[in-house]
């Protein structure tokens, strides 16, 4: 008899052993919810539509943000990361995999590639953040289990920067794809906004990056006055191409952002995009920790923008900066 007993408490404490080890097998974001987070790790994917400084300083600013709320690369996170080079099947593919693999959380810079990550997290409900998405109503990522921060330009601002550095100028050109939502919402609030301060759009669309060198052609051939960049990565992302020509041609080009100012064009109205990217990773914090849901958290807009102005491709190119714009930019020549 005493023998059983021995048998049977045996058997109950490998039972109780097993249900441990079971429970220990938890995942990381499971673990953070029963104790108090003070030993959770997180696994997540980033996937990055292409490389140019823009999206750079998002995931850069991402990061800091994770890092500023406690969750640091290395020490209680593993970042997943993934570059899709300008390449609408590999953001597809990249989705695929950030599911395959249960990250915790899916983060999407720039709007292809957060729609495929939000496409891919769908079954298996795994939140998403998207960042550098200038319309995310058009995209579709205003839903659901998603959200994040928006790049909307400031065109009024731009408009104002224009009309002040080329006071004379009547056509500004502008080079879309015309597949990406967030460059036809940016094309759409120019043309609504451009003859308030005397000036037509000349936008060519392209279909692929392939073409945006040919459109700039174009656009010359037609002799705009100038061009203004959007944040559309096909076109950003041959920027340097697109400079030579309008170089050789005396027609300025201006940035929406820094990165494209320090590369040479001439001025820029734009926004911080390390800040948007820690303004995003605080949202993302919050979702792996589960202080809220992305449906708890609608997506967020930087309000303020900065003026950046390049004085070496200004004076290259015959222009003054009046006096009220020189103290308020940040110089961006190299």
């Amino acid at each position: 008899m005493k023998t059983l007993k021995n048998l049977i408490a045996a058997i109950l404490t490998l039972t109780l052993v097993l249900g441990l080890t079971a429970c220990g097998s938890s995942s990381s974001s499971e673990t953070s919810a029963e104790s108090g987070g003070e030993s959770a790790t997180y696994k997540i994917g980033i996937s990055q539509y292409g490389e140019h400084g823009s999206l750079d300083n998002c995931r850069e600013g991402f990061l800091e943000g994770l890092a500023q709320a406690g969750i640091v690369e290395g020490e209680n996170l593993e970042v997943l990361y993934e570059n899709a080079h300008f390449d609408n099947q590999m953001t597809t593919q990249i989705g695929q995999t950030f599911s395959a693999a249960d990250v915790d959380l899916m983060v999407g810079i720039a709007t292809p590639s957060a729609v495929a990550c939000y496409n891919a997290a769908e079954d298996k409900d795994i939140p998403v953040i998207f960042t550098a998405i200038t319309d995310p109503v058009e995209a579709n990522l205003d839903s659901g289990n998603v959200t994040g921060t928006s790049d909307a330009l400031p065109v009024e601002g731009q408009l104002k920067l224009i009309r002040a550095l080329q006071p004379d100028a009547d056509t500004i050109g502008i080079i879309y794809t015309t597949s990406e939502p967030n460059s036809v919402s940016a094309i759409r609030t120019y043309e609504e906004l451009a003859g308030d301060y005397g000036f037509t759009i000349d936008a060519v669309g392209v279909a692929a990056q392939e073409e945006v060198t040919q459109a700039a052609d174009t656009l010359i051939s037609r002799g705009v006055d100038c061009l203004s960049n959007l944040t559309d990565n096909n076109v950003v992302g041959v920027l340097s191409a697109i400079l030579e020509k309008t170089n050789e041609a005396g027609i300025p080009i201006y940035g929406s952002e820094v990165e494209q100012v320090k590369l040479g064009c001439v001025a820029g109205a734009g926004i911080d995009y390390v800040q948007l990217g820690i303004q995003t990773g605080l949202m993302a914090a919050k979702v792996l920790t589960g202080e809220a849901t992305c449906a708890d958290m609608p997506y967020e807009t930087i309000e303020n923008y900065g003026l950046y102005i390049n004085s070496d491709a200004i004076a290259a190119m015959g222009l003054t900066v009046p006096d009220d714009i020189a103290s308020q930019a940040q110089e961006c020549a190299e």
